[in-house]
């Protein structure tokens, strides 16, 4: 039976991608994951980094769309957490 990760799990995943990604900013964004609302962007930037990586594993003709759906949901996520590292 495959273990399925809890929200928290989630959310940690998407804040250690996005410390990787973003170096600059990666202290900030830490001390800033104690907010709610940061670690659930977090969260959502965990499930659409890793719905990319399957929709890039599998690429088909047919998936293309959404690769570049979930590419520019990336983007604009990491875009926020720019935004939100520089203003807070």
């Amino acid at each position: 039976m495959a273990h399925t990760p809890s929200e928290a799990q989630i959310n940690r995943r998407g804040l250690l991608k996005l410390m990787l990604r973003m170096p600059t900013v990666r202290d900030r964004l830490q001390m800033l994951s104690a907010n709610d609302d940061v670690l659930a962007l977090c969260g959502a930037f965990e499930d659409a980094s890793a719905t990319l990586e399957r929709l890039q594993r599998e690429r088909t003709g047919v998936n293309l769309p959404a690769i570049v759906e979930y590419e520019e949901l990336c983007r604009d996520i990491e875009r926020e957490i720019m935004e939100i590292c520089s203003h807070r």
